[in-house]
Formats: structure tokens, sequence, C-alpha cells
């Protein structure tokens, strides 16, 4: 599997260090994202082939609103692993996101 086919499809999410999931259905601008029984919507932006932006559709708060950037640092079989950040923060979150169907 090549990076290009994990542009769109279903996703499940695996955040290291934690036990949540979720599951994102992804297409070219849109991701729509299942958490703890609560649907998230975003536009989605590839900035290359390696590192996407994720923005909430609708922000309440100031985090709502703030740019989330996603980048692939490998690449294996069905998945990818990934550390994520938003634009300005020292936050980090990294995990792994497997393809579950096209």
């Amino acid at each position: 599997m090549d990076v290009e086919s994990f542009k769109t499809g279903t996703f499940k999410t695996l955040l290291d260090n934690n036990e949540d999931t979720s599951i994102a259905v992804r297409n070219d601008s849109i991701q729509i994202e299942t958490h703890d029984s609560k649907e998230y919507k975003y536009s989605i932006r590839w900035v290359n082939n390696f590192e996407y932006v994720l923005k909430k559709t609708n922000p309440k708060t100031a985090l709502d609103n703030t740019p989330f950037h996603v980048k692939i640092t490998g690449i294996k079989e069905n998945s990818y692993t990934f550390t994520a950040y938003y634009k300005g923060s020292n936050f980090r979150q990294t995990g792994t996101v497997i393809k579950i169907s096209e």
C-alpha cells in the first residue's frame, strides 16, 4: 500500500499510551471522526504526501479553531504511524492509523 491510498477511506486511529480509539471516514476534503459516540467534522488539507492539516468545520473554542498538523512518520502495509500537534503548541500526540476499508 502506498501513501496515496491513505488519503481516502475509513480508518481506525490508536493513540500511543492511551486506550482511546476513533474511527474516521475521509474523502479528499473532509474527515468525519467518531470518538466516544460523538462525531467531529474536519476539513483536511494535504500539505504533501506525508503531512496533512485538520481543522474543525464548526469550531466552538479557540482550540477547536487551531489547525492540527499530522505528519506521517512510517508506513507498514495497511497502516501508518504519525506525530501530530496543534499549531503553536508544545502538545504532541503519536499513534497509528489503520485503513479498514476503501
